[in-house]
């Protein structure tokens, strides 16, 4: 008969969980070993082939999630359904590839039928294994150990600790590898150009701000002028310019502050209000670093500039516009 739990008894199962699988993840340290190392140096020097991620279950679904990581960073991978495999999608597997093949008990029915197959194929075979005695492990080429001592599961059944600890392995994998491929942020974009992740490493400045008006006032403007101006041109801030050069910047704000002090406007020029050394960005640098510029000041538009020139402005607007933020 079930008993209700109080809401107590459901936070500390909750804790408990976290903390048998943190406990699990912070043992697989002893077991970054030869094997591991030389399994990345297997996919790293394998210049003319993929990997094939492999596994059944719950070990399938954490497969999925290794190729997902291994394709955004560099490293060519497809997912394989271990089922599937002795059924007709080991035809995927080509001569060069690298198999890798999840597996907690290391000797499930499909595993024991599919890896023979693979091996006459002479394909090399990475296990990501909870049982080092097991047919997988005697099978593999390099036996990635991800032991658990138990499941967080109360019943000690469902996959947890073991799941978790194969996802953590094949995460060590992915990022040993991007360390030794010198995968760079720049790498990192052109595999995420979609999304803010991707816009934030090589959006630049000059594809967002030609869209915008391009205020500016000389020093000499009367305040008529530089108020027609930021209106205008819409943005809030004017840009004073002489040569093309800029010599200061304009907001809304200073021409509020300027109003409450003064009562004489009538010899006021942009000269008398404009903020000297206006923080500026050339039109080259990522669109993340004119972000990061509003952010560290407290603005909401930066002065862009090309070759030296003043060229236009660049607004917050235009960064949440662009799902930069």
């Amino acid at each position: 008969m079930k008993t209700e739990k109080s809401r107590k008894e459901i936070q500390d199962t909750a804790i408990h969980c976290i903390k048998d699988e943190s406990e699990a993840i912070e043992n697989l340290v002893n077991y970054i070993n030869e094997d591991f190392v030389s399994a990345c140096e297997a996919i790293y020097h394998n210049h003319d082939g993929r990997v094939i991620v492999c596994g059944i279950g719950k070990s399938a679904n954490i497969a999925q999630k290794i190729v997902a990581t291994l394709n955004s960073t560099g490293t060519p991978a497809m997912f394989m359904h271990a089922a599937d495999a002795i059924h007709g999608d080991l035809g995927m597997v080509q001569k060069k590839d690298i198999v890798i093949c999840l597996s907690k008990s290391g000797n499930t029915p499909e595993i024991k039928v599919l890896l023979p197959m693979i091996k006459t194929r002479g394909n090399k075979v990475i296990a990501i294994v909870g049982n080092t005695d097991s047919f997988l492990a005697k099978q593999a080429d390099f036996v990635l150990n991800c032991t658990v001592s138990h499941e967080a599961c109360p019943n000690n059944l469902a996959p947890t600790a073991s799941s978790t600890a194969q996802l953590v392995i094949g995460d060590a994998l992915a990022v040993s590898l991007i360390y030794m491929r010198g995968f760079s942020p720049l790498d990192f974009a052109k595999v995420h150009p979609g999304g803010a992740l991707g816009k934030q490493l090589y959006l630049t400045v000059e594809t967002i701000y030609k869209d915008n008006e391009k205020p500016s006032v000389p020093t000499g403007a009367n305040l008529t002028q530089i108020i027609y101006e930021i209106s205008s041109k819409r943005l809030g801030v004017t840009a004073v310019v002489e040569n093309d050069d800029i010599v200061g910047i304009i907001t809304d704000g200073d021409l509020r502050r300027m109003l409450e002090k003064n009562t004489d406007y009538a010899h006021i020029t942009a000269k008398d209000i404009m903020s000297v050394n206006p923080k500026k960005i050339d039109s080259k640098q990522l669109a993340i670093k004119a972000l990061e510029m509003m952010r560290s000041h407290n603005i909401t538009s930066v002065l862009v500039t090309e070759n030296g020139k003043y060229a236009g402005v660049i607004h917050l607007h235009d960064l949440l516009k662009e799902g930069i933020i």
